[in-house]
């Protein structure tokens, strides 16, 4: 991502999980955990088949992003030695991918790193863009912590 340093999109590819913040109707935040894939510059998340409430338009994730596109995209690392330490929050702008070209763009790299998704029909689900326009990074040491990328 064009935001990032090499360090910092190392940081992301090692985790698995990061936490979206959104910001509903009335101005509350809405954090939720989320799978992704950082690819090119943006970071591209889902909304897979995991049972739901409502159907996935009517998501608070959605209906937030279509209403107020701001977010927050945070990956954070916790070890009991407070030296390794770390977290980075991506603000930036959101958007529901409607192009099949970066659909396809983003769905490959996203089934690589959740072997779940191969067998969701991703590309009938809403897929959300986060543009980075934003980068905060803290480490508790000058080299946070490397995990193994899951394949």
């Amino acid at each position: 991502m064009t935001l990032l340093t090499e360090q910092q999109l190392d940081f992301v590819e090692g985790l698995r999980v990061a936490h979206l913040a959104t910001v509903d109707e009335t101005g509350q935040p809405h954090v939720l955990p989320i799978c992704y894939a950082a690819v090119q510059s943006a970071i591209y998340t889902p909304v897979d088949e995991k049972p739901k409430r409502v159907g996935a338009m009517s998501l608070g994730r959605v209906r937030h992003i279509l209403a107020h596109p701001r977010v927050c995209v945070v990956w954070d690392h916790y070890d009991e030695d407070w030296t390794r330490l770390a977290w980075l929050q991506v603000h930036g702008t959101a958007v529901l991918v409607d192009a099949s070209d970066e659909r396809k763009m983003a769905l490959g790299p996203l089934r690589e790193r959740y072997p779940q998704y191969r067998m969701m029909n991703l590309e009938a689900r809403p897929l959300i863009r986060v543009t980075p326009v934003r980068v905060r990074w803290w480490a508790g040491t000058p080299e946070p912590p490397q995990k193994a990328k899951s394949t």
